[in-house]
């Protein structure tokens, strides 16, 4: 069975924390990002994308308690959970997105996304709103209508 993926979904007015990221493995037998796309030549292209902060859901832990660590594992906010806000897949993982309220700090990388920076391995923190979803690549694209609906619709400055 998959391990299950546990999501925090952090917003700011209209826009939402994501994490950048450039991967590149030595090959596509290696890259999880290369099998999602079916890419379908031994090398890794490279991928551009991003993703809201998460992880895997640890044996005895809850997906509420993983998205917690792993919000502040890779950001070092601290928050609390408010509720549900939807279930999907990631790379063929059962997938849980929470929404965070609560959020103390200022978000900074951290953790393995902070000590894994390399050309091949890049992540940045990015407050995003709904128009810069698709630039990005942010992945699983199925999470973008919820996400643009949750944040609702933008405002005119």
């Amino acid at each position: 069975m998959p391990i299950p993926r546990a999501a925090a979904v952090v917003v700011d007015g209209p826009r939402a924390l994501v994490i950048k990221r450039y991967l590149r493995h030595q090959s596509a037998g290696a890259c999880v990002m290369c099998e999602a796309s079916a890419h379908n030549t031994p090398d890794c292209p490279g991928h551009h994308y991003a993703v809201l902060p998460g992880g895997h859901v640890e044996p005895g832990e809850t997906p509420e308690t993983a998205a917690l660590r792993e919000l502040t594992e890779e950001t070092t906010l601290i928050a609390r959970v408010d509720r549900l806000l939807w279930t999907g897949q990631h790379n063929g993982r059962p997938a849980s997105y929470f929404l965070m309220t609560e959020v103390t700090g200022t978000p900074a990388l951290s953790g393995d996304e902070a000590e894994a920076q390399t050309p091949n391995n890049i992540s940045e923190l990015m407050w995003v709103g709904p128009d810069k979803f698709d630039d990005l690549g942010l992945y699983p694209a199925d999470i973008r209508s919820p996400l643009t609906d949750l944040l609702g619709p933008p405002t005119l400055s």
